[in-house]
């Protein structure tokens, strides 16, 4: 049995630089891929590929290359179990010291 729950997140609201759909599933991510990260790139942020739900499975998103945000860095998309639920925790940017 799969369910999603639209969180606060979701809404779109003035000021607000994330927001996304939370998803609750009770279907584990598979492994991480190994991906091969790129030489640095000056002015741009690697951001790892993750594990994203479908609706119906898990599909593997790419990494790529994001451009950098002064004073803020990337925290990467991560699932996390709660009980017997998954929960996916989008990535986005987060301000330095957060």
């Amino acid at each position: 049995m799969m369910s999603i729950a639209l969180g606060a997140s979701a809404l779109a609201l003035p000021g607000v630089s994330h927001a996304g759909v939370n998803v609750d599933i009770d279907i584990a991510p598979p492994v991480l891929r190994e991906e091969v990260v790129p030489a640095p790139r000056a002015g741009y942020v690697w951001v790892s590929g993750y594990w994203s739900w479908s609706g119906r499975e898990h599909v593997w998103v790419a990494g790529r290359w994001e451009r950098e945000r002064r004073g803020e860095h990337w925290v990467s998309d991560r699932w996390e179990q709660h009980g017997n639920k998954w929960h996916h925790e989008e990535g986005h940017w987060d301000r330095e010291g957060h």
